[in-house]
């Protein structure tokens, strides 16, 4: 029951992930919705201004997606009971794998091109979702050292 806790969340994000890679969220699908908003907040910003806005955006949204997918990497794999620094390199891994695989996939999808700079943005995303998932726990983790310091 452990790994199905820990694992599935993991799953569920990745076909999030591998939907957002889909047709229907390419650039000219996104620029579609996002350059209208850009234009309103920004409506005297230079056509090339929002176009760039707008890769920006698509950028950390990258980042975003696979913060999240490193950090539900790293709890699945400790809940097995992976040693941190293992599950850490683990995690980030596996994240660059399936980085590579997505944009793998975006090479057979016509309206998506696959780009290695991406791998790397994505990568980097799961490093820093890892980070972040181990500073979220370091505080409880000191707190209760500190407690039973305290304590003793």
């Amino acid at each position: 029951m452990t790994v199905l806790r820990g694992w599935l969340p993991v799953v569920c994000w990745a076909g999030v992930i591998s939907l957002l890679s889909s047709g229907a969220f390419s650039g000219d699908h996104t620029s579609s919705v996002l350059l209208p908003i850009l234009s309103a907040l920004f409506p005297g910003a230079h056509p090339h201004d929002l176009e760039r806005a707008h890769a920006v955006i698509r950028k950390l949204a990258h980042v975003v997606e696979y913060m999240i997918l490193g950090g539900l990497t790293l709890r699945a794999l400790r809940l097995q009971g992976v040693s941190l620094v293992r599950a850490m390199a683990t995690a980030i891994v596996l994240g660059a794998l399936f980085a590579a695989s997505d944009e793998l996939h975006q090479a057979f999808v016509p309206s998506r091109t696959a780009a290695f700079g991406d791998v790397l943005i994505d990568t980097a995303g799961v490093a820093g979702g890892v980070v972040l998932w181990r500073l979220a726990r370091e505080p409880r983790r000191r707190s209760l050292g500190a407690a039973r310091l305290d304590g003793a």
